[in-house]
């Protein structure tokens, strides 16, 4: 290689590196975990939960539930029971519906071989009113005691940049 060519690569490199690394801090905002389902069958009794420190009350927020699945789940929707709570404060529950499938049973999201991934808006805008750690919990709320093909839920968390 040339010298001239030596140096538009590195710096295109450095460059690179630069993008990546704001990009990178920027997502440290975010927070998102997943909780795998004991042999891809979701027990009415299992409650994935999750705790996140907000430290920033100014900001507002985008919150999701990611779910990935198998082409083998038997229904179009899942029904979950959403608990948030703040430390000392009373538990809100809410009863959200997550589409899975379009009208016509194809899969929503994105799949690779017969697993399905999905992340789904439950809340956009929000803002959380104290510094601290919030707590989510999340109950299947089918009709059926064991859920079949569902293998993760999780949630993520994603803090809006103006």
């Amino acid at each position: 290689m040339e010298r001239s060519s030596v140096k538009v690569y590195t710096t295109f490199l450095l460059l690179s590196a630069l993008f990546y690394g704001c990009y990178k801090a920027d997502r440290l905002n975010d927070f998102e975990k997943h909780v795998a389902i004991p042999g891809y069958t979701w027990n009415y009794a299992f409650y994935p939960s999750f705790e996140v420190n907000i430290t920033d009350t100014s900001a507002r927020y985008n919150i999701y539930v990611t779910i990935r699945h198998t082409n083998d789940y038997p229904f179009s929707n899942l029904w979950l029971l959403i608990t948030s709570n703040y430390s000392g404060t009373k538990p809100k529950t809410q009863r959200v519906e997550l589409p899975l499938a379009d009208r016509e049973g194809r899969w929503l999201g994105s799949g690779i071989d017969n697993i399905y991934d999905q992340r789904i808006p439950i809340q956009q805008n929000a803002r959380f009113d104290k510094p601290g750690i919030y707590h989510f919990s999340f109950e299947q709320n089918m009709r059926v005691d064991n859920l079949p093909h569902v293998m993760s839920v999780g949630l993520r968390i994603e803090k809006i940049t103006p």
